[in-house]
């Protein structure tokens, strides 16, 4: 069976609360071989790392998201310091920007991404970020920052220029559900593009169920429809993608 590593999902969404132990027993028998859990929260509950722990497999992102960013503080920064400590936390994330929605002042969102590059550097993990209707901000905000750990743009919708800028940073590009819409030709020839070894794969769950599962809560072992989509972007066999992207991820996020 082929097996796939999610690098990017909210296993600790409340939509899994009614069946998050179950499905995280089933999930390697669906074909899941690790999981990026990702996501801070002051609720333990909510927090990717409590998610984590709870699976061999798993590991955790943790930083506080654009939406969020006027809730962040030195208290928030410091409690994210501390739980970065942890051997089961390989990367500061999701954190960005996003101007579709503006939950946070965009101001405030500039602000609270840079501190978090800031506490990234400082406890030597990559991030995840976040891009949403907001590529030159972004882009001069990580450019600002100089030498950074390493990243992950996650869910990745934008150009090819703006991902061979990242490329050549040394970052990872990674493809969500969204790669197997109907009208995500364009995104799918920038797929094309991207270097075999930077591609990973995620789910972005609950969020973007793939092609055949449109409207349905999404859930890690999905992750194989957008890898089967990816690799055929790519011209390359379902399996030899799949340990790719495998390897990649445990990269990408500096598997210690």
């Amino acid at each position: 069976m082929t097996t796939w590593f999610d690098s990017h999902g909210h296993l600790n969404d409340e939509r899994f609360d009614e069946d998050r132990q179950q499905l995280i027993r089933e999930l390697p028998a669906l074909g899941i071989a690790g999981m990026i859990v990702v996501g801070y929260d002051d609720d333990p509950k909510r927090n990717a790392l409590t998610v984590a722990r709870m699976a061999p497999w798993a590991w955790a992102a943790l930083g506080v998201h654009p939406h969020d960013a006027s809730s962040y503080d030195d208290q928030k920064e410091d409690a994210l310091r501390i739980q970065c400590r942890d051997l089961k936390v390989v990367a500061l994330g999701e954190i960005g920007l996003d101007y579709h929605y503006d939950f946070s002042p965009r101001d405030v969102q500039r602000e609270v991404f840079a501190r978090q590059i800031r506490l990234a550097k400082e406890v030597e993990l990559p991030i995840v970020v976040h891009m949403r209707e907001a590529t030159e901000d972004t882009i001069s905000i990580i450019r600002e920052a100089g030498e950074i750990p390493g990243g992950i743009m996650h869910c990745y919708g934008g150009s090819i220029e703006t991902a061979r800028i990242l490329l050549d940073r040394g970052w990872y590009i990674s493809f969500s559900g969204s790669l197997t819409f109907k009208n995500a030709e364009r995104l799918r020839l920038v797929a094309e593009q991207i270097p075999k070894d930077r591609i990973l794969v995620e789910t972005d769950c609950p969020y973007l169920a793939p092609v055949p599962m449109r409207g349905k809560r999404n859930q890690p072992d999905w992750v194989r429809f957008t890898g089967e989509t990816a690799a055929y972007c790519l011209g390359i066999d379902e399996e030899e993608f799949s340990e790719i992207t495998k390897e990649n991820t445990k990269k990408a996020f500096r598997f210690r």
